[in-house]
C-alpha cells in the first residue's frame, strides 16, 4: 500500500487513511494505518528497533481522510490536550442519498455507546435510567453540492463522540451516508465502505504554536468521490 503522508515534522505525522483499514489494532488482528506509519518512519530515516508513535484520535474502518499520530510523548500529551479541550477544528465531508432539509444548520443531541453492538444511539437527554453514560454531542453542517442523487455534506463536529457523525446525520437529519448500512443506508457500496472523508484538521502545533492545517484529498480509486471532484478542488 502507498502511504500518502500529509504533514510531518519531529513531533508529528498524518498520513491519508485509506478507508477500509483500521486505525489501531483489534481483536482482528489485522494490519492498521499505524503499523504502516510505524514502518514508513522506520524506513525512511533508518531507525533501529521499535519506532515511537502516539495515538492522539482514531477514524472508524470504513471512514478515510485525515488521522494525526505524535512521534514524541510530549507531543501526544499536548495533543490529547488539545483534543480534549475542543481546539482542533475538524471537518468532514459525506455523501448521502438525502438532501437535507434545512440544507445548512445544527444538530444537538446526547450519544450512548452500546459496546456489545458497536453502534451508538442519539437521545434527548443525557443519563437516562436505560442509557446511562450518554454524553452531549454537537455538529454543524451544510450543503456544498449535488451530483444526480448524490449529495455532498460538510461536516464540523463540535465533540468527538462514538459515530458521531454517522449516526447524527442519520437520525437526526434523515440522511445516512452512503454505504452505512449500520446507520440506515439503502446502498451498499461494492468495497463495503462508506462516503465519510476525514478532510481538515486545523490546530496550533503543540510545540512550535504556529497554526497548522492538513488537508486530505479525496480517494482517487473511488468513483463516487471522483463525482466531486471538481467540486472538491477549492
Amino acid at each position: 500500500m502507498h502511504l500518502q503522508v500529509l504533514f510531518e515534522d519531529n513531533h508529528l505525522i498524518a498520513v491519508n487513511k485509506p478507508a477500509g483499514l483500521l486505525s489501531q489494532g483489534d481483536s482482528t488482528g489485522d494490519t492498521t494505518v499505524m503499523d504502516w506509519t510505524k514502518n514508513y518512519i522506520k524506513l525512511r530515516y533508518n531507525k533501529p528497533g521499535d519506532v515511537y508513535l502516539g495515538a492522539i484520535h482514531r477514524l472508524d474502518r470504513p471512514v478515510s481522510g485525515v488521522i494525526l499520530f505524535a512521534r514524541t510523548s510530549k507531543a501526544l500529551t499536548r495533543m490529547n490536550d488539545l483534543f480534549r479541550d475542543r481546539k482542533v477544528s475538524k471537518t468532514y465531508w459525506a455523501i448521502v442519498t438525502d438532501q437535507p432539509d434545512p440544507i445548512e444548520g445544527s444538530l444537538k443531541g446526547f450519544i450512548y455507546k452500546d459496546k456489545d453492538k458497536n453502534r451508538s444511539k442519539v437521545l434527548p437527554k443525557a443519563d437516562s435510567n436505560r442509557y446511562q453514560g450518554a454524553k452531549l454531542a454537537k455538529l454543524d453542517y451544510r450543503l456544498l453540492g449535488r451530483v444526480g442523487t448524490n449529495v455532498l455534506l460538510e461536516v464540523k463536529p463540535e465533540t468527538g463522540r462514538p459515530h458521531q457523525i454517522r449516526v447524527q446525520l442519520a437520525d437526526q437529519l434523515k440522511t445516512p451516508i452512503r454505504g452505512d448500512l449500520k446507520y440506515g443506508s439503502r446502498l451498499r457500496n461494492e468495497d463495503g465502505n462508506i462516503n465519510l472523508h476525514s478532510r481538515t484538521l486545523e490546530f496550533l502545533h503543540p510545540v512550535k504554536k504556529e497554526p497548522v492545517k492538513i488537508e486530505a484529498p479525496i480517494p482517487e480509486i473511488d468513483q463516487l468521490w471522483q463525482l466531486f471532484a471538481e467540486m472538491t478542488d477549492w
